[in-house]
């Protein structure tokens, strides 16, 4: 099984999205481990986005992403990290492949609305960052075989 961050940054919970957004992962036979509404500090912010800084938008991105409350979610499922991607859609909403997530819901590349791990090394770190190791609900569900294998 593999797990990945999701957060549910402040425009779509700004936009009231947050249902539809955690239902096209549900949707899709995804597990939704943990979960949580946060107000990203700047500390954290930096932190998560280290690898942008000194990036023309980097202090845009700060800004944005400790403006509002967030949710933040460990998604896991079989291949999870390459499905959450697919679903959510490109960076920039323009360029997004209709039905993603960027492309029904967002405008802009700055007003994204969802960010996710872009690897398995990228996921651990990011999910370290959010989430203590006990508050990841590992659970089997009821409807796995009805998803993975019959």
């Amino acid at each position: 099984m593999e797990q990945t961050l999701i957060i549910i940054k402040p425009d779509a919970v700004q936009r009231g999205l947050i249902g539809d957004i955690i239902s096209r992962f549900e949707n899709r036979g995804l597990k939704i481990i943990a979960m949580k509404m946060i107000q990203i500090s700047n500390e954290l912010a930096r932190r998560h986005y280290a690898v942008h800084e000194g990036k023309y938008f980097y202090p845009e991105l700060i800004r944005f992403i400790t403006s509002s409350p967030s949710i933040c979610m460990v998604i896991e499922g079989p291949g999870a990290i390459e499905i959450v991607r697919a679903t959510i859609g490109a960076t920039d909403p323009a360029e997004a492949m209709a039905g993603t997530i960027r492309a029904d819901f967002g405008m802009r590349t700055n007003r994204n609305l969802i960010h996710a791990s872009d690897g398995e090394e990228t996921a651990q770190k990011e999910i370290a960052l959010f989430f203590n190791e006990d508050e990841l609900l590992s659970y089997e569900q009821t409807v796995s075989p009805w998803l993975y294998k019959l």
